[in-house]
C-alpha cells in the first residue's frame, strides 16, 4: 500500500514540474494549393501591380517565401494542371493544350496524382474549382484521387454564351458539378468564387483533426470575368481589379480558417497561376509586365507567374528567391515533406525543399524545359540564361487588343534564329546575345538534344530522335 501511494505521488510530480512522460505526436502537415486561371505576374501587389489591391497575399508573401522565377509547366490551361498534379511535363503524360467538352483525352489512370499520393499517406482530399483534365466520368477528380468535387470540368468560357458561339464554336451548356454529379448548369457565374471559397473553409473545418489537402483551381480571372456584388467597382483597374481582389479575399478566407482552427503552423499553403495573361483580351486580360508576352508563348510572360508559399513550422518568413522553379517541382517537394511515396512511374521534378526552407538557394534542376502546342521544344532555361529555338509565336505587339470581353487578333511571328537572352540582367528579353555567346548556346543544345531524346521534338527532326505522338513516354 506505501510503495503503491508513493509511486502515484512520484507521477504527480512529474506532471508538477512539467514534464510530459509521453511525448506529443506530431500531425502531418496540411497541403493547400490555390491556383488562379490566367493571372499575370503583375497581378499580385507584391509582384508590382500599380492598381490592384490584394493584402491577403501581400501579408502571405511576408509571412512566407516569394519566388521571383517560378514558371508553370505549359503556357496553357490542361497541360499546366497535368503538370502541376503529376510532377511530369505535360507532353510525357500526353496531355496538351486546353482540353474542350467531349473530348476522349483525359488525364490516365495510370498517372499518380498529388492527390492520389497524399491520399495514400493518410490524407483527406479534396477540389473546389476548374479541373480540365478530361470531362468524361473515368477522368473525374474523384477516380484520381480526390474524395470531394465541386466544380466545372473546363474552363468557363466553354459554354454557349461565348462571343464565337454558333460561329467558330458549339459549347454545351456549362455542368457544376458536385463529386460525379451534375446539380446545376451555369448561365451566371458570379458567385462561384464565394462557393468555392465557402466549401474550402468547410473543408478545412470538418478536416482539422487529420492530415488534408485542399486544391482549389479558381475558374477566374479566365475570362469571361465575374464578381460577386461585394467586390464589383472596387479596383482601379475595372472589372479584371475586382475580380483578382475577390480571390485575395478568398485566400484571406482560408487563412483566417486555418488560424481559427489552430492549424496555420502546420500547413503549407501555396499561391500560384496556370499560366500568363490572354492578352488578346485586353482589359479583361492581367499584366505579365515587366516580363515579354503571355499566354499561348514560351516567352517569359506565358509561363513565369506569381508564386508564393507559407509554411511558418519550417519556412522562414520574408524569404524572396530569384532561383528558378518549376511546378514539375511540386509534387515531389510536397513528397518530401508529406514522407509520402513518389510515383512508380518516371517524373521529370524534383524535390525543391531546400531551396523553399531557405537551406540553400540552389535549383533543384540543372536546367528548365519550355514545351507547346503538341510536342515543340521553344526554350531552356539554364541558370540565368533563356535560349529559344526557331518557332512560330503569336503576339498582340502592334495589334489592337480586345475589350470588354471580346478579344483582339494575334499576329504570328516566325523566329528564324535562335535567340539567347541573360534574364538576370533584361528581364523583358529584348536583347539577343546568342551570337555573343556561343558557348552558353552550344551547353544549352546539348543539354536540349538529351531532352529530345526522351520527350522528342515535332519542330525538329533529330537523327535518332523520333518525332513522338501523343501519350505517355518512359
Amino acid at each position: 500500500m506505501i510503495k503503491n501511494i508513493f509511486i502515484c505521488l512520484g507521477i504527480l510530480l512529474v506532471f508538477a514540474c512539467g514534464e510530459k512522460p509521453v511525448p506529443e505526436i506530431k500531425k502531418a502537415p496540411n497541403v493547400v494549393l490555390i491556383f488562379t486561371d490566367d493571372q499575370g505576374y503583375q497581378d499580385v501587389g507584391v509582384f508590382g501591380s500599380p492598381d490592384i489591391e490584394t493584402p491577403n497575399l501581400d501579408q502571405m508573401a511576408k509571412e512566407g517565401i516569394k519566388l521571383t522565377n517560378y514558371y508553370s509547366a505549359q503556357p496553357i490551361c490542361s497541360a499546366s494542371r497535368a503538370g502541376i498534379l503529376t510532377g511530369c511535363y505535360p507532353n510525357r503524360i500526353g496531355i496538351h493544350n486546353a482540353l474542350g467538352p467531349g473530348q476522349k483525352i483525359g488525364i490516365n489512370d495510370s498517372e499518380t496524382t498529388l492527390a492520389e499520393m497524399l491520399k495514400a499517406n493518410g490524407y483527406k482530399t479534396a477540389i473546389f474549382g476548374k479541373w480540365h483534365l478530361g470531362d468524361d466520368p473515368k477522368f473525374s477528380p474523384t477516380r484520381h484521387g480526390f474524395d470531394e468535387y465541386f466544380g466545372i470540368p473546363y474552363s468557363n468560357d466553354m459554354w454557349p454564351f461565348h462571343p464565337w458561339q454558333g460561329e467558330v464554336f458549339n459549347f454545351p451548356p456549362l455542368p457544376l458539378f458536385e463529386n460525379e454529379t451534375v446539380i446545376d448548369t451555369l448561365t451566371d457565374q458570379s458567385q462561384l468564387t464565394t462557393q468555392l471559397t465557402e466549401r474550402s473553409v468547410d473543408f478545412i473545418n470538418r478536416n482539422k483533426d487529420n492530415p488534408f489537402f485542399l486544391y482549389v483551381p479558381h475558374p477566374q480571372p479566365h475570362v469571361p470575368l465575374f464578381v460577386s456584388e461585394k467586390f464589383k467597382g472596387k479596383s482601379k483597374r475595372g472589372l479584371y481589379g475586382d475580380v483578382i481582389m475577390e480571390i485575395d479575399w478568398s485566400v484571406g478566407q482560408i487563412l483566417d480558417a486555418l488560424k481559427k482552427n489552430g492549424i496555420d503552423d502546420n500547413t503549407i499553403v501555396i499561391f500560384t497561376s496556370d499560366n500568363g495573361p490572354w492578352l488578346a483580351y485586353g482589359n479583361h486580360a492581367g499584366s505579365a509586365l515587366p516580363l515579354r508576352e503571355g499566354k499561348g508563348t514560351g516567352w517569359d510572360g506565358g509561363q513565369r507567374v506569381p508564386f508564393i508559399m507559407k509554411y511558418p513550422n519550417k519556412v522562414k518568413a520574408g524569404q524572396i528567391s530569384d532561383t528558378p522553379m518549376m511546378a514539375i517541382d511540386l509534387l515531389p517537394t510536397i513528397a518530401e515533406v508529406t514522407q509520402s511515396e513518389l510515383p512508380e512511374k518516371t517524373i521529370d521534378g524534383k524535390s525543391a525543399w531546400n531551396l523553399l526552407s531557405g537551406e540553400n538557394t540552389e535549383s533543384p534542376q540543372k536546367a528548365y524545359f519550355f514545351y507547346y502546342r503538341v510536342n515543340e521544344l521553344f526554350g531552356v532555361r539554364y541558370g540565368k540564361w533563356k535560349m529559344y529555338f526557331p518557332h512560330r509565336y503569336r503576339t498582340m505587339d502592334g495589334q489592337e487588343p480586345g475589350k470588354d470581353g471580346l478579344p483582339g487578333d494575334y499576329r504570328m511571328i516566325d523566329m528564324e534564329e535562335i535567340e539567347l537572352y541573360d534574364i538576370e540582367r533584361d528581364i523583358s528579353e529584348t536583347k539577343n546575345l546568342a551570337d555573343e555567346n556561343p558557348q552558353v548556346v552550344a551547353e544549352i543544345k546539348v543539354l536540349a538534344n538529351e531532352m529530345r531524346s526522351r520527350l522528342g521534338d515535332s519542330l525538329l527532326e533529330l537523327e535518332g530522335t523520333e518525332n513522338r505522338e501523343p501519350g505517355r513516354v518512359e
